[in-house]
């Protein structure tokens, strides 16, 4: 059964860091594009940042300079550097990722910026 596990959430102050991982576990043959979505309470879910099996990168406009996604084949493993946060990046944060057709996700990880 393929699972795909979030760490690194928690609570910081505006302007602070936080990074955030997922390590893929179980069966899988292939992993395609990985990415995190997040959502805040009472909106919906958003694309944050993706990356495909080749390293190409792409983020929604409100984070660019301020995210870095980034991945390591050899560890089944996607990252969310997160710097200069803001009070409204405050959302439960998923992994996502695509083995041919088939989506998966995590759980999901709560990041919570105080101002």
């Amino acid at each position: 059964q393929v699972q795909l596990v979030e760490s690194g959430g928690g609570l910081v102050q505006a302007g602070g860091s936080l990074s955030v991982s997922c390590v893929v576990s179980g069966s899988i043959f292939r992993i395609n594009a990985m990415a995190w979505y997040r959502q805040a309470p009472g909106k919906q879910r958003e694309l944050v940042a993706g990356i495909t099996a080749g390293g190409a990168t792409n983020y929604v406009d409100s984070v660019k300079g301020r995210f870095t996604i980034s991945r390591n084949n050899a560890k089944n493993t996607v990252y969310l550097q997160m710097n200069s946060l803001k009070p409204e990046d405050t959302a439960v944060y998923y992994c996502n990722m695509m083995s041919g057709t088939i989506e998966y996700w995590g759980q999901g990880t709560q990041v919570t910026i105080s101002s």
